[in-house]
């Protein structure tokens, strides 16, 4: 009896351990370099429907996390891995088919509305443009958006 409680902790342990992991390390982030002021992304890498994280250096030293989603309605989207709310968990949002969930309330928010609506638990919407092949971020809109970040753990 006392063999199956161990077993039954040990097997409890290692679910939350492999659970926490994935909240904090599920989504590959890709480290990008600011060039003259901008992040520029290749279109043709992010245009496939699925949620592409990546993370740049602010200017006071934040490791701000952001994700870009071609949305159902063929718009490429762009927001912070945070929101209003939520921000201080550090756990952002991961893809489930057409909606981007936060992991820590379970709000759910279809591709479709990432950059038209702001506040609450929705994605803190970042601007961007696409340039030619290229979608491009201001690192100023990254720097005026990095104490969403502070306590995202990357």
């Amino acid at each position: 009896m006392k063999k199956m409680k161990i077993l039954i902790m040990v097997i409890i342990v290692i679910f939350v351990t492999v659970s926490m992991a994935y909240s904090f390390f599920g989504a590959k982030f890709e480290k990008l370099t600011p060039e003259n002021g901008m992040l520029k992304i290749p279109v043709d890498k992010i245009n496939d429907g699925k949620a592409h994280y990546f993370m740049a250096k602010a200017d006071d030293g934040v490791m701000v996390s952001f994700f870009t989603l071609k949305s159902s309605d063929g718009i490429i989207r762009a927001a912070i891995d945070a929101c209003d709310v939520c921000f201080r968990s550090g756990k952002g949002y991961i893809q489930q088919g057409d909606f981007m969930v936060c992991t820590n309330c379970g709000q759910r928010f279809p591709s479709s509305r990432i950059n038209v609506i702001k506040g609450g638990c929705n994605p803190a919407p970042l601007e961007r443009i696409v340039q030619g092949k290229s979608l491009v971020i201001k690192m100023a809109d990254i720097n005026k958006n990095s104490w969403y970040c502070k306590f995202k753990k990357l």
